[in-house]
């Protein structure tokens, strides 16, 4: 495919910056998904879109993405989370994701992954669970909705199934060893009862890494897809990395595409931006 020549510029510094590079971590947004079918959310009309039972009540996706309902409305909450649940794990990661697993497992550094998506599809793509980073946590775990000590553990087998008409979950709900309602191991917005002890465990890893490859000297290259600046943990953090690590910042982005100079920005989006860069390696 032909680009412009300054996103052709841009592409083949890309390819340069990664061929040259001892180790990459790759950071990711909601953008990641869309190219694999998966919503981003964007704004009030994509998430109603997505959830038109939603729009009906003129709930905005901040306001629903908010563990009050576990407490109000847990028939709401979990037909939400739920359906999410029941989304992301029929969903199949897009090439991308292989690309990207290609290209990042043959350094001599390895990679990391740092994500604030909560779907699990970097684990389902075949990354290395203990080379990624969930900072909002996975949809994929469980917590109590009561703080009863129980810890975190796997929603591996767990059904939700939704009546898609009344937006409603049907049946019994997932519930804690206490007997609790349980909830999804997800930060959500005014979420003051997260239990981020695996997100920090996985934060851990993710700096002793990096501290490893600041004291050996490696050339690292972060490629960041499809992280937005409505919620900018994504954004930031790759930037700091960058600052911190002299590392060069690859941002793919069809929209929010701007970077600090000297990095590199792509305007195109998740899937075309990889394969872009893929061809000239």
């Amino acid at each position: 495919m032909k680009y412009e020549i300054s996103t052709q510029t841009s592409l083949l510094k890309a390819a340069r910056a990664i061929a040259g590079a001892d180790s990459l971590l790759i950071t990711s947004g909601a953008g990641m998904g869309v190219d694999s079918g998966l919503p981003d959310f964007r704004g009030k009309a994509g998430f109603w879109r997505e959830y038109p039972a939603i729009a009906n009540m003129g709930i905005a996706f901040e306001e629903m993405a908010n563990p009050q309902w576990f407490d109000t409305d847990p028939y709401l909450a979990w037909a939400f989370y739920g359906h999410r649940l029941n989304l992301y794990r029929n969903t199949v990661p897009h090439l991308g994701f292989q690309q990207l697993l290609d290209i990042a497992s043959n350094r001599p550094y390895g990679y990391h992954v740092m994500t604030s998506n909560v779907d699990g599809q970097f684990q389902l793509a075949g990354f290395n669970a203990k080379q990624i980073m969930e900072c909002h946590g996975s949809i994929h775990y469980l917590q109590c909705t009561q703080g009863c000590g129980s810890g975190i553990w796997s929603g591996e087998g767990v059904e939700v199934e939704v009546d898609e008409v009344e937006f409603k979950a049907v049946g019994d709900l997932p519930l804690c060893s206490c007997g609790e309602l349980a909830r999804p191991n997800i930060l959500m917005f005014g979420d003051w009862g997260w239990n981020g002890e695996r997100s920090g465990e996985q934060e851990k890893r993710l700096q002793s890494w990096l501290n490893n490859l600041r004291n050996e000297g490696a050339k690292l290259v972060i490629i960041e897809i499809g992280a937005g600046h409505s919620v900018p943990t994504i954004r930031m953090s790759s930037e700091r990395f960058a600052d911190i690590l002299n590392a060069v910042l690859i941002r793919i982005n069809p929209r929010d595409f701007s970077v600090p100079q000297p990095h590199i920005s792509l305007p195109l989006g998740g899937l075309e931006g990889i394969t872009a860069i893929v061809d000239l390696l």
